[in-house]
């Protein structure tokens, strides 16, 4: 089924200004650009772990008592130092005492800079990746709520021109019944007709200022829902062009392929394929290396002596850990099956909700072609009748009918044409064929 459709150009581009209003001062679109920041600089952060990692360590301690290293020094030389002194007949070699030397340190301090840079591990791999995902997901489901955005924004703009409309068609009729009003006393007065017809036109007189204050106060809803959407003042005026029964004029072909709902699905697939990759990794060794420069010494002396440099090579290679990396990796895989069965029953619902939107327009169209003609028809009787009742050949029950019917006709053609311009509106979300100002 093809469709004509097309735009009022006024009207249209008043109306693509207050969308860009919207898209710009929504609350809702403000965090979740919060949301791609945040997510920005997650990946940010992921990609930081391939560069190197220094810090600056230092401690000193104190120590007493505790376990101690005890060294026979005196047992092992001073024999030896006792002959030697025997056969240079000289105490040269004095004797030496045992030493017993406390395990911790004491009066010791160790300052260094310490550095670290992973060599190879494909944890920090993956995990970019799906870091990088996560933003692009955030991105879909921001362009996702703009659409739903644009299409609210559309329908609340045309549900106010009908309120004003219908304001205006109610006007219209305020005056027309009470011409008829005034009509109706003079010839009351001059006794050519009865009270009756007085009776009636009063009351219809109230029933039309009732419906236009009805009509006034859906009219003040309809602003405020709708400077609500742009994030304006409630009571901000509108500026709003009459359609004058233009109707889109646009072809329509299906476009659903192209929806983010879609985009969203497969991002979050490839995503779940790098969670089973991170998973998997765990099979893999990670390779690391790691350097210290600093000093350390006793007394916080600082002397050539003192310098040091400490470096090497780092392997972690995980063995055994009960199965519970491949446990992970199935509850991946069954994730990945529950994503590839939503895509196919998505593509469905998206299919159908593009026939559904498209064939509500074509029945909006055609009930405002059938109101149209039921308007025209409804104009010509009015006007035929009124000249009838005028010259006194048609009772007023009769020109009430007639203006009741005339009424009411401008009121359905009113709603029926922008039923058709929701329904348009609809289809466009429905088919993703409204353009977005990135």
């Amino acid at each position: 089924m093809t469709i004509l459709l097309g735009y009022h150009g006024n009207s249209q581009s008043k109306l693509d200004g207050y969308i860009q209003t919207g898209l710009k001062n929504n609350e809702i679109i403000k965090q979740h650009n919060f949301d791609i920041n945040k997510s920005l600089y997650a990946l940010k952060e992921a990609h930081s772990l391939f560069y190197p990692s220094v810090s600056l360590n230092a401690n000193y301690t104190k120590a007493d008592g505790g376990r101690t290293i005890d060294i026979p020094i005196g047992d092992m030389l001073n024999p030896v130092y006792s002959t030697l002194n025997q056969l240079t007949n000289s105490n040269a070699f004095p004797a030496l005492q045992n030493q017993s030397v406390l395990i911790n340190p004491d009066n010791f301090y160790d300052a260094k800079i310490h550095t670290t840079m992973p060599l190879l591990n494909f944890e920090i791999i993956y995990n970019k990746r799906i870091k990088t995902q996560q933003n692009s997901l955030q991105k879909a489901e921001l362009e996702i709520y703009k659409r739903e955005l644009v299409k609210e924004i559309k329908i609340a703009y045309y549900r106010y021109l009908q309120s004003i409309e219908g304001i205006k068609i109610y006007e219209d009729a305020l005056k027309l019944v009470k011409e008829n009003q005034r009509v109706n006393q003079s010839l009351f007065k001059n006794e050519k007709i009865n009270r009756t017809a007085v009776l009636r036109s009063d009351n219809e007189v109230i029933r039309i200022e009732a419906n236009l204050q009805t009509a006034k106060q859906t009219s003040n809803n309809a602003k405020s829902y709708f400077n609500f959407l742009i994030n304006q003042q409630l009571d901000s005026e509108i500026e709003a062009d009459n359609q004058n029964e233009q109707l889109p004029e646009a072809m329509v072909s299906e476009n659903t392929q192209n929806r983010e709902e879609l985009a969203k699905l497969g991002l979050a697939k490839e995503l779940n394929g790098n969670v089973s990759k991170l998973t998997q990794s765990y099979w893999f060794p990670k390779l690391s290396a790691f350097a210290d420069v600093g000093f350390q010494d006793f007394d916080f002396e600082i002397n050539k002596d003192s310098r040091y440099y400490f470096a090497g090579v780092a392997l972690e290679w995980n063995i055994f850990s009960g199965n519970k990396n491949k446990y992970k990796l199935r509850q991946v895989e069954e994730d990945n099956k529950k994503i590839s069965s939503q895509i196919d029953n998505v593509k469905q619902q998206l299919l159908l909700q593009f026939q559904v939107t498209q064939n509500n327009l074509q029945s909006a169209l055609e009930q405002f072609n059938a109101n149209k003609n039921q308007k025209e028809s409804a104009k010509k009787y009015n006007d035929d009748i009124t000249k009838l009742y005028k010259e006194g050949q048609a009772i007023y029950i009769e020109l009430l009918d007639a203006q009741n019917q005339w009424v009411n006709a401008q009121l359905n053609t009113n709603i029926a044409l922008y039923n058709s311009w929701i329904a348009f509106a609809e289809l466009e979300r429905a088919n993703a064929t409204f353009t977005l100002n990135n």
